[in-house]
């Protein structure tokens, strides 16, 4: 058995002649193997049996020569893959599953039921130039760029992938060796693998957004240690997803996400502080709010699309106001293009930023100098940690919320980053009790948080008008107040609900 322990980079067509040159500067020696045009097959049953289990069976056949594989379950820290592999020559092209040791499978998993159902799901087929180097430190990392594409049911997408795998050494190296790149050429950590990406093309299922945060998956067995990894991990494929659905297709609500995925590592920092020293998150921090200030324009690219929207109530408004919408139109053109997205995620800033979050946790740097405290944090359970930081959220929230006297708009917007901070915990922690009884606590304080993000588009589009000597922005304006009157109403009325709402933890 092998364990790959990699990073995958995309690589665009005008990068890849710049490659072999920056090989050659970080290595001691480097072996420049003859390329190969490789032929792929992924097998599957129709059920997606293996799939389920997050196994990967794969031939692959150079001239006459084949061979099977199969990756079992491994796993993804940030960039970095790592995946238990068997390789075994193969006769013929179709795969013998029972030419692999018994022992390698899950507890309970039936052969002969798959075996008999098996059929190539998708192809991956492509030309890999391989480098294989050493570095002064005496490590080799194999370097493979592949050039070719993957083909499900007729369709097909394009393959450009550079892939560099730590053979034998420390593993230091391989992230020195990723730096360089992502400060030479404008590559881009990849998430998926040729595997989901053929899948997901089999099936027809291209990436989608995820509608929001989600959960992470904690169980009530994790120490806070264990729970921090998973945390801060859930995020980056957060990001690294989104990122990923932004240039397939580009919207507001995917950058939201990636948004979403920042804030939950920093919130991850602040919730696991007895163990997680200010000091060794110092230069994280500083890389995430630069990230977050590029990213600072969507909230008022997301009010400035609602109102643009036919959808919503304000278009027929805005509609019959010109020089409002010519107001709008006017910001909506200066902002960020998808070309300036793209980018972004192809800048070296942050690609390092990725890959120093993968390396601080492979590392789990954030054990320098630990004291007894904070080994005896990091080692208690993070469902006792749950409550308390539930308790005390809950406590501070409720300070802010009066019980007997109606609240104005400023009042609601002042309770947004407390609100925000209580559900982004939820998001943490949140996997670790009875669903139900989460949504039932949770679902009137989003309610109450929509309403406020609500408040805020009217209160923003309020800003454009004032000042306007038109009568249809004095129209708009008193439109505008009413909306918020009865807004303030409805949100009243959620409160008492979120107010009375009993703890689920």
């Amino acid at each position: 058995m092998d364990t790959e322990i990699e990073l995958k980079f995309l690589v665009s067509d005008n990068e890849v002649p710049l490659i072999p040159a920056l090989i050659t500067q970080f290595a001691k020696r480097v072996n420049n193997k003859p390329a190969k045009n490789l032929e792929n097959a992924y097998y599957d049953t129709p059920n997606r049996e293996l799939r389920a289990l997050d196994i990967g069976l794969r031939t692959r056949c150079v001239n006459d020569e084949c061979e099977q594989t199969i990756k079992l379950s491994g796993e993804v820290l940030g960039g970095l893959h790592q995946r238990p592999e068997y390789n075994l020559p193969l006769k013929g092209r179709k795969p013998d599953i029972f030419a692999f040791d018994t022992a390698i499978w899950p507890m309970g998993m039936r052969l002969e039921p798959i075996a008999e159902n098996l059929f190539p799901i998708f192809t991956t087929n492509f030309i890999r130039r391989t480098w294989l180097i050493e570095t002064d430190a005496g490590s080799l990392i194999e370097v493979v760029l592949d050039k070719g594409e993957v083909s499900a049911s007729g369709k097909s997408e394009p393959i450009s992938e550079l892939e560099i795998e730590l053979v034998e050494g420390e593993r230091t190296d391989l992230f020195l060796l990723a730096e360089q790149l992502v400060s030479q050429i404008g590559v881009r950590l990849g998430f998926y693998s040729k595997a989901a990406r053929g899948y997901r093309l089999a099936d027809d299922m291209p990436l989608q957004p995820n509608s929001e945060i989600g959960f992470v998956p904690l169980s009530a067995e994790m120490n806070q240690e264990q729970a921090f990894i998973k945390t801060v991990n859930y995020a980056i494929e957060l990001v690294q997803k989104h990122e990923q659905c932004y240039v397939n297709e580009s919207s507001l609500k995917t950058l939201k996400r990636i948004i979403d995925g920042v804030r939950l590592v920093r919130h991850a920092f602040w919730l696991f502080e007895e163990f997680v020293a200010r000091e060794t998150t110092d230069n994280l921090r500083k890389e995430l709010k630069w990230l977050l200030g590029e990213l600072e324009w969507v909230e008022s690219a997301i009010y400035l699309k609602t109102y643009t929207s036919k959808r919503h109530a304000y278009y027929k408004r805005i509609h019959n106001a010109p020089e409002l919408s010519q107001i709008i139109d006017d910001l909506k053109s200066v902002q960020p293009t998808k070309t300036d997205l793209e980018d972004l995620f192809h800048c070296s800033r942050y690609n390092k930023l990725l890959l120093s979050l993968t390396r601080w946790l492979i590392e789990k740097s954030w054990r320098q100098n630990w004291d007894q405290n904070a080994i005896k944090a990091a080692q208690s359970s993070v469902r006792g940690m749950a409550k308390k930081t539930f308790d005390q959220e809950w406590k501070k929230l409720r300070g802010m919320f009066p019980d007997k006297q109606a609240m104005a708009v400023e009042q609601y917007v002042q309770t947004r980053p407390n609100i925000e901070e209580m559900l982004l915990s939820g998001n943490c922690f949140g996997a670790l009790f009875e669903e139900g009884e989460r949504h039932s606590f949770r679902a009137p304080w989003m309610d109450i948080l929509a309403g406020i993000y609500e408040l805020e588009t009217l209160h923003y589009l309020k800003r454009l008008c004032e000042g306007q000597d038109a009568q249809s922005f004095s129209e708009i304006l008193t439109w505008l107040q009413q909306k918020s009157d009865f807004l303030i109403s409805a949100m009243e009325q959620s409160r008492q609900a979120s107010i009375n709402c009993e703890p689920y933890w």
